[in-house]
């Protein structure tokens, strides 16, 4: 209501775009570029996606990846996975490889900029690109946390006015459900994918569940 009586009913347009691109752009990194990640190493994105159906629908639910971080570990062991591999890669994971994040914090960045007029040259995007996947790195993976991390890193860039969050407060916690969701498919892809690195996977029960 705060940005509608702002900005205008035209805001809810211009919000409905931004949640449009930005399921279609992390839909897109789920199923062409860790599907194609998976299929190199000889195993299928859906049949993964099937496999932890049951995880995926508790993220969904509580729109935080932690929520279902011990159920994971053990579906993936259960996958073939060795229990090293997994112990390290996917608590690393979950600071430091937070796909979904990095998608909403950039996509939002620039709507925000957009939004508020505010040029942007190339140089100042491809800073606030960098700035902006570093700082995703200190994102925690609860319901909120790319907001809060989008407000903080924002001052830094400089030209961006930080007071521009305010726009996306509003669809912030439907836009952490698909964050949510490709942070922890993007786990489970990277523990298999350094499993198969490091030889630590039972191909058979890999083949079984995934294959």
């Amino acid at each position: 209501s705060f940005t509608i009586g702002k900005y205008g009913l035209g805001t809810l347009l211009s919000l409905g775009k931004l949640m449009a691109v930005f399921y279609i752009t992390c839909l897109f990194f789920i199923l062409v570029v860790l599907g194609a990640v998976l299929r190199f190493y000889g195993y299928s994105i859906f049949r993964l996606l099937s496999y932890l159906k049951e995880e995926l629908l508790i993220v969904l639910g509580t729109s935080s990846s932690e929520s279902a971080l011990p159920r994971l570990m053990e579906k993936l062991e259960k996958a073939g996975c060795s229990k090293p591999v997994v112990g390290l890669v996917v608590p690393t994971g979950y600071s430091f490889n937070l796909d979904g994040t990095s998608i909403y914090l950039t996509m939002a960045a620039v709507f925000i900029a957009q939004a508020t007029d505010t040029p942007l040259t190339l140089g100042n995007q491809l800073t606030l690109l960098a700035v902006l996947l570093i700082s995703s790195k200190g994102a925690a993976g609860v319901t909120g946390s790319g907001f809060i991390t989008l407000a903080a890193t924002l001052p830094l860039v400089g030209n961006v006015p930080v007071a521009g969050v305010a726009l996306i407060l509003g669809i912030d916690r439907f836009m952490s459900e698909a964050r949510a969701l490709t942070n922890i498919i993007g786990n489970a892809v990277a523990t298999v994918v350094v499993s198969g690195w490091e030889n630590e996977i039972d191909k058979n029960e890999a083949k079984k569940y995934l294959g």
